[in-house]
């Protein structure tokens, strides 16, 4: 396996990072996730568009342009033989003595891992998940703005942690005014009377490259979309629940808590309208 650090391909086994880079010790980082199909990457500019807009959010340059991140992406998979992969783009504030100060890093620190995509159970898909309502609260956008894809995701592990005790595979969690925000690495939508319902950005949520497609295309199927912000007892009374994120595509969600949900047709016929998508945007790219 091989990884991009910094400036160059590396075998994985000597990508080595200082225990004083400061997005080890702190936190301070952004980052990426993306996917893969057929040798192509999905939403790939508007990835990269969210990873300057990150790192400017905390000041901190990225050093490369978004062509030159392209270059080495596709670099990474090729030295790796991946065409169906999932993909992490990191870039923290660099090597630098104990402290927050960020100018005591004169460097920032790059990498790119690929690994091969390992389809998740067919069951997701199938049958759905399961989810609980989390005790955990998301961070409020006054002191984390969700708009920045952190480094730091303690607040999302944490959520996590109680899922897993609790048997679910994810956690959605609410915002400080107790509205519901997002999963531990999802975004979240309901179906109500034929229409489909997802938080705002104004309730803490990051804005998710697969949420945004999918809110496209149910407005181009005449399917109703309203972003607002929606209290857990709303959540429960759905007639269908469904979670986004790259990796997943879009999953049903089969229970929270100890109320059961449907695998609903408009999840169905969003899910293969996303397939469709994904085909062509992959088809386009080759051409």
């Amino acid at each position: 396996m091989y990884v991009f650090l910094n400036d160059k391909i590396v075998p994985a086994s000597e990508a080595k990072i200082s225990i004083f880079d400061h997005g080890f010790l702190y936190g301070d980082g952004v980052f990426e996730t993306m996917r893969s199909y057929g040798g192509v990457v999905f939403k790939l500019d508007e990835h990269i568009q969210r990873l300057f807009r990150s790192a400017r959010f905390i000041n901190l340059e990225v050093g490369r342009t978004p062509e030159e991140i392209k270059k080495a992406l596709y670099k990474t998979l090729n030295a790796n033989d991946l065409t169906d992969s999932y993909i992490r783009v990191s870039l923290s504030r660099g090597y630098g003595p104990i402290g927050i100060d960020p100018d005591l890093c004169k460097e920032n620190t790059f990498t790119i891992i690929t690994t091969e995509f390992k389809r998740y159970p067919d069951s997701f898909y199938l049958e759905g998940v399961d989810a609980i309502i989390s005790n955990i609260r998301r961070n409020p956008k006054e002191a984390l703005n969700p708009l920045i894809k952190s480094m730091n995701f303690l607040n999302n592990i944490l959520a996590k942690i109680e899922a897993k005790k609790k048997q679910a595979f994810e956690a959605i969690m609410l915002n400080m005014e107790g509205y519901i925000a997002e999963g531990t690495v999802s975004n979240i939508f309901f179906v109500k009377d034929s229409s489909l319902y997802t938080p705002s950005l104004e309730c803490s949520i990051l804005d998710g490259i697969t949420r945004g497609v999918v809110i496209e295309l149910a407005k181009k199927r005449g399917i109703g979309v309203q972003e607002g912000k929606y209290i857990a007892e709303e959540l429960l009374k759905a007639d269908e629940i469904f979670l986004t994120n790259t990796s997943l595509e879009m999953v049903p969600v089969k229970r929270v808590n100890d109320t059961e949900f449907k695998v609903g047709e408009i999840y169905k016929l969003l899910h293969e309208e996303y397939k469709v998508e994904v085909k062509t945007y992959v088809n386009e790219k080759k051409l």
